[in-house]
């Protein structure tokens, strides 16, 4: 029968569940808006969206390799609570293993990967059921390399933190330390070729306002602003950065020593740019109290 689309509305709102969803379960009950809400609930798929609205900042990255292949993802739950079960560490693990075998290149295509006839966003969903918790896919990079490189995959703090890094004529041990080091240093870019030139006249703006307001003379503030602004871009960038292991070299120089260079790198830290819920108890029980 043919579904009409003020009914797929109607169900949307009803259950929050998706378009494609509501559509298959009007069409599984005849069209029964009643019948297709049971439907919806039984799958499981009403219940998960329920949670659609609530933040989920908190969960896991992590990092695999396979060969030329590698993933550096982040799985959200709400509670850090929920990320250090094993539901969920074994997702986390599956998800990965899982686009890592597959021919996906992006988020959208990994969420569309199966895994026994279901597609990891399904899977993904029936484990926010399970768990009770809202989960998201937010983030995952599939990043491929040449015969002469290697990958640099690290974990920190049980997934808080994931660095990838390739590493081109250098040994998987090398690329492992600058992986370590991307973790803990957190570099914004890979070298100053990698600077967008406003982002440079930005800081360059930023640097000779402070030095004229520190009452610097004007005919040195150029020479200044030069100077800090060399130190500024080298603090942000990978190959300039004193290595974590050894601060009295460079990461560039102490891949050098060994003929080997830094060709790309990826770091993810759990939740970043979430904006996450503030819950303030002290001012919600004071304004219970004055109500």
């Amino acid at each position: 029968m043919a579904i009409k689309a003020s009914d797929v509305k109607v169900l949307r709102e009803k259950t929050g569940a998706g378009m494609m969803d509501c559509k298959k379960a009007l069409s599984e009950t005849g069209g029964d808006m009643d019948k297709a809400v049971d439907y919806l609930r039984e799958k499981g798929i009403a219940k998960a969206a329920k949670k659609a609205d609530r933040i989920a900042a908190e969960g896991s990255t992590n990092v695999l390799t396979d060969g030329n292949r590698a993933v550096i993802y982040e799985l959200n739950s709400e509670t850090d609570f929920v990320a250090k079960n094993d539901q969920f560490k074994s997702l986390i693990t599956l998800i990965g293993e899982t686009i890592l075998a597959s021919d996906a290149t992006t988020l959208e295509e990994a969420l569309d990967v199966e895994k026994d006839g279901k597609a990891i966003k399904d899977i993904i969903v029936e484990a926010t059921t399970k768990i009770g918790e809202k989960l998201t896919l937010r983030r995952a990079y599939i990043v491929t390399k040449q015969d002469d490189e290697s990958f640099g995959a690290y974990v920190h703090m049980g997934g808080k933190i994931s660095a990838l890094t390739i590493i081109k004529n250098g040994s998987e041990d090398a690329a492992k330390d600058v992986a370590m080091h991307v973790a803990a240093i957190n570099p914004r870019y890979l070298n100053q070729d990698q600077i967008d030139e406003e982002v440079i006249s930005h800081e360059r703006s930023v640097l000779r306002n402070e030095a004229l307001n520190e009452g610097k003379p004007e005919h040195i503030v150029d020479k200044m602003v030069d100077g800090r602004l060399n130190k500024y871009l080298k603090e942000i960038c990978l190959v300039n950065q004193p290595f974590v292991k050894n601060p009295d070299v460079t990461v560039e120089k102490f891949l050098k020593e060994s003929g080997s260079s830094v060709v790309a790198f990826a770091r993810l830290e759990v939740g970043e740019g979430i904006e996450k819920k503030s819950e303030d108890f002290a001012s919600e029980v004071q304004s219970q109290m004055n109500g």
